[in-house]
Order: C-alpha cells, then structure tokens, then sequence
C-alpha cells in the first residue's frame, strides 16, 4: 500500500467535554446520494472509544503546508486537554469538534454504519456538511511512508 498515494485528512470528535483528533489517510467517499465518507480507526487507539461514542465527527482535508499539523495528530500519546493548544481551528456548527483551520476543506457529519475491518473500525459517516476553502491550494499527501505532495509523487 506505501505505493499508493493517498491524501491526509485530520478526523476530530468531541466525547464528554473533551477534542480527540487522529491524523487518517484510510479515509474516502462513499456515497453522493446520500452523502457518505468513511474512514478506518484503529481499535487499539484512544481516538476510537472517543469516536464510537460521539454522536458526530469533522474531517479537516489537510494542505500541502499541514505537514505539521499531520505529524502532531498523528503521534500517539499526546495530552489530550491541550492538544489543539497551538493548532489554530474553530469548532464545528453541527458537530462541535474541531475544524482545522487552513485546510482544503471541512465535512461534519454523524456516524451511519461501523463495520469489522479487522484491527480497524471502518466507520461511515453521514455528511452533515461541507466547506471549502476559496483560494486554491495544493493538497497534502501521503506516499511510501512519508508525506509529500502531488507533484512530487512520481
């Protein structure tokens, strides 16, 4: 799969007061009518208690210059109550999770269906709503195990 581009998104919930957010590249649309994403938790993450639980979750679609902010979410162990301390986001209208500022773009949503997907949750969500930025700008991506970006995928 590391030959497999793919872009990278930051998936965020909001279980009992608390933001729990999770760097995720195993994430695509399903369905235009109705509108449904999923993406795929690991079972052994804190993330997905928090997410299975929630009654919505936002997926922010990181820029090329969100490496950064990939990279935090993505490491484990990160304290929980001040992990959004320096990463600037604003909180969803429908979800109340956070929104990743200076991404591509944002969808906020409730959870359809979960299905087995071995040591992964494969969770679908129902799109609730969705928002673009309005300049332009290159996507993140992820590719033989390091991020990277579109034109550098060869």
């Amino acid at each position: 799969m590391a030959a497999f581009a793919s872009g990278v998104t930051v998936v965020t919930t909001r279980w009992q007061g608390v933001a729990h957010a999770m760097t995720a590249t195993a994430f695509c649309s399903v369905s235009l009518d109705p509108p449904l994403v999923l993406v795929c938790v690991s079972r052994q993450s804190r993330f997905h208690a928090a997410v299975t639980k929630s009654d919505g979750w936002s997926v922010s679609l990181l820029s090329a210059g969100q490496e950064p902010v990939a990279r935090h979410f993505a490491n484990s162990g990160r304290e929980l109550q001040t992990q959004f301390d320096h990463i600037p986001h604003t909180w969803g209208p429908i979800t109340g999770a956070p929104l990743i500022e200076g991404a591509l773009g944002w969808l906020e949503g409730t959870t359809y269906a979960v299905h087995d997907g071995g040591d992964h949750t494969i969770l679908v969500g129902e799109v609730q709503r969705s928002t673009h930025d309005q300049v332009p700008k290159e996507p993140r991506a992820y590719y033989r195990a390091s991020y990277s970006q579109p034109s550098d995928v060869r």
